[in-house]
């Protein structure tokens, strides 16, 4: 057993017998819960974990445990679990990393400019100039700059990074070179990130992407306007619409209803986008919603003012997607305002058969069932819709219709995968009845567990979310734990209640 792994034991040996004697009601036992955690009256395990940290002198267990393991880390290792760190966001492993090591920053070329050191940057740039241009562990330079997320660690480090950016392009660093996603690949691969996507999208820095954009970057890069989209607030729409992006193609506008965001559509609608387009498919070769805007809109549970807006810009009320008008698709969805509204514009009508039987589910159990095989949109409603808080009930009258509760969409998302992203523990618990298969993986190579997790650090509704119980479920349900999973998790909460079951179930790790 390494030094550290032995560190880590002893403090989880400490919690486990304070959580003894606390429970036998000794008297140092609940003094000392009592110091640290006074207002909360009954203690899990992992509580007990984070009274250990504490009177360590770390803010939680998982940075406690942080701690104890870079003790036994290697100078490159540190190195490169910040790197990731960086790019990935992960601000409490870029703090503590750079608190207990600072010099970690300086540890190569890359990592420098991800953490603006603009001295040293200088110093290397001025005795070989060519650097500016060659690539650092699979990144030009400004991809480094511009895919760290070191500002949200650091804002008051905003001028070196806009000297730094400055610097990079003075000395011939391409505004517009993509990088592959995967780094892996050929540069040359056609999908590839620009540094604007990577400030914009990725990092959501707006200081740094106003910069590229008043230098020149391209704003149609096929990423960067769909993805300014899922911000959570308009800056980054604002700002690429200014520099004139153009939004046809993009697929933008279905996105921006995926938020139900009437500013964005807005936005979008009055530079350009257009309400009836079907986007092209994308260059990463992965499927896009390709949708008119006002199908997209009922379907995703948008308001009478987003339906207004649509038909306003001369979105297409008889138009026929995936075999249904607008007008059905909000009723099959549930969404009864939408459909009024189009009734009340006079794009109402009579319903098929099994649009009937579909359109009922919302109101509760059906009184028929499908009848035939359904196809594309229709067989994936329960993926669709089990997204949403409040539709369980729905989701259950489907399945009495005949629906298939495992039915996986167009990326290999089953219901409960798309369940566990948005972190809807009742949707899981009611999902794992049908005996889903745990492992089965989806097009981006997750499991149910690992979709959990990932939702937990990039589900936009997260903090109004529940991913710790769904993990819980999954967890208790027999799916595979792999300590992989708390190593690269971004949810500090999240971290902590991984290790407390893996102390409490250590058979259960892979």
């Amino acid at each position: 057993m390494s030094y550290q792994n032995s560190n880590i034991n002893k403090f989880k040996k400490q919690a486990k017998r304070l959580k003894k004697a606390y429970t036998s009601g000794d008297t140092d036992a609940r003094v000392r819960a009592q110091k640290i955690l006074p207002d909360k009256l009954t203690l899990t395990h992992a509580d007990f974990l984070f009274i250990i940290a504490r009177e360590q002198g770390h803010q939680s267990w998982p940075k406690f445990k942080f701690a104890l393991e870079t003790l036994g880390m290697s100078k490159e290792q540190k190195a490169d679990r910040l790197r990731s760190a960086i790019y990935l966001g992960h601000s409490w492993i870029i703090e503590k990393l750079l608190t207990e090591s600072p010099d970690l920053a300086s540890y190569d070329f890359g990592l420098q400019i991800a953490t603006y050191d603009i001295k040293s940057v200088k110093n290397i740039l001025a005795e070989t100039p060519n650097l500016a241009t060659k690539a650092i562990n699979g990144r030009l330079p400004l991809h480094h700059l511009c895919f760290s997320h070191y500002i949200h660690v650091a804002p008051e480090k905003t001028d070196r990074m806009l000297e730094l950016a400055q610097l990079l392009l003075d000395k011939g660093a391409d505004l517009n070179h993509g990088m592959s996603p995967d780094l892996n690949s050929s540069e040359n691969n056609e999908h590839t990130l620009s540094p604007l996507y990577g400030a914009l999208g990725h990092a959501n820095n707006m200081v740094l992407a106003e910069c590229l954009l008043k230098q020149g970057a391209n704003p149609d890069d096929n990423e960067s306007l769909y993805h300014a989209t899922e911000l959570g607030h308009h800056q980054g729409l604002e700002l690429l619409v200014k520099y004139k992006a153009n939004p046809k193609g993009t697929n933008a506008l279905p996105r921006a209803l995926d938020f139900k965001d009437l500013t964005a559509a807005q936005l979008l609608l009055d530079h350009g986008a257009d309400p009836n387009e079907v986007a092209k498919e994308h260059p990463s070769e992965y499927p896009v919603d390709t949708i008119p805007a006002l199908h997209q809109a009922a379907r995703r549970q948008c308001g009478s003012d987003i339906a207004k807006l649509l038909l306003k810009y001369g979105a297409d009320a008889n138009y026929v997607w995936q075999g249904h008008s607008p007008y059905a698709l909000a009723l099959i969805h549930g969404n009864i305002d939408f459909a009024d509204t189009l009734s009340k514009a006079g794009h109402a009508h009579s319903l098929t058969p099994n649009e009937e039987v579909l359109a009922s589910c919302y109101k509760g159990p059906p009184k028929s069932k499908i009848t035939g095989e359904l196809e594309g949109e229709d067989r994936l409603l329960i993926t669709k819709l089990i997204t949403e808080p409040d539709r369980l009930d729905h989701v259950k009258s489907l399945v009495a219709a005949g629906l298939d509760v495992n039915q996986t969409d167009t990326m290999g998302l089953s219901p409960l995968h798309s369940a566990c992203w948005a972190g809807l523990p009742d949707q899981v618990s009611y999902l794992l009845e049908f005996d889903p298969d745990l492992e089965q993986l989806n097009d981006f190579g997750g499991n149910a567990l690992y979709t959990a997790l990932h939702g937990a650090s990039n589900c936009p509704e997260r903090k109004q979310r529940d991913h710790i119980s769904c993990v819980r479920l999954l967890l208790e349900s027999g799916a595979d734990f792999d300590l992989q999973n708390i190593q690269n998790i971004g949810s500090e909460s999240m971290a902590q209640f991984l290790e407390s079951w893996l102390d409490d179930h250590p058979t259960a790790m892979n």
